[in-house]
């Protein structure tokens, strides 16, 4: 199953929320996505620009579309990033099609 890394960034009321009712939410999180086929195989929160990562594995990205747009309408979010992850051993694959696309691409201008 494909895997995606999902950055996000709490609103000020959603902190608030948390603060005077704290909750499990990776507890919140497995349960939304399990509801529509996907596991959360992690669930970290961060410093940093972004103030947590979910870590994802879902039939297909509009799982994960499906997911983004329930957690954006919450209103509990206000910035989602997600970003389909593949493994290393796949850097072999990806950059001979990379090397065959680059050969017949043409850059502006050619």
């Amino acid at each position: 199953m494909p895997k995606y890394g999902t950055f996000f960034k709490f609103r000020g009321q959603a902190w608030d929320a948390m603060l005077n009712a704290p909750g499990d939410r990776a507890a919140a999180v497995r349960e939304m996505a399990k509801s529509i086929g996907a596991t959360v195989e992690a669930y970290y929160f961060m410093s940093g620009a972004y103030d947590g990562l979910v870590i994802l594995d879902a039939p297909d990205s509009s799982t994960v579309a499906a997911i983004s747009v329930a957690v954006s309408s919450s209103g509990a979010v206000e910035h989602i990033e997600t970003h389909e992850l593949f493994p290393s051993d796949q850097a072999g694959p990806v950059l001979e099609k990379a090397k065959k696309a680059r050969a017949a691409y043409r850059p502006p201008g050619r």
